[in-house]
């Protein structure tokens, strides 16, 4: 069950709706909670506010730590996951879509001017191939 009560850790409930709209579980997400590196002294060797999230279906792996508060880089983290999500989303529905308009391409009709103008070429190269075949024989 995928509910928004499911991301009650998260302040924000527009990012809930759009993790649950995208299907992501919480039981499908490993977070870790590690000491950051880099700049801030002993704030960041003294604190875990860096996330590690991997979200186990799509193997996505996310690392977060743009700010002091283990809770602020929680949500980061999860804000960043969706986009990720919608963005394969978006990339999936397009390589789909494209698949299917290069087969309505290839399979449509031929207009009459494009059947036409398909003849003529036909024509024409026969002529310039029966010239050929006459001055050969002789």
């Amino acid at each position: 069950m995928n509910t928004i009560t499911e991301f009650a850790f998260l302040r924000d409930d527009a990012l809930a709706t759009r993790l649950v709209a995208l299907g992501v579980r919480v039981a499908d997400c490993e977070e870790r909670f590690v000491l950051g590196s880099g700049p801030g002294g002993q704030k960041v060797n003294k604190t875990s506010s860096t996330v590690h999230l991997s979200h186990r279906p799509s193997g996505l792996k996310i690392r977060m730590q743009r700010e002091r508060s283990q809770t602020r880089n929680r949500e980061l983290a999860w804000a960043e996951l969706a986009t990720r999500l919608e963005e394969q989303r978006r990339v999936e529905q397009a390589t789909v879509r494209d698949a299917r308009e290069l087969q309505r391409r290839q399979t449509r009709q031929r207009s009459r001017r494009q059947k036409a103008r398909v003849l003529e070429g036909k024509k024409h190269r026969a002529k310039r191939k029966s010239a050929r075949r006459g001055a050969g024989e002789e």
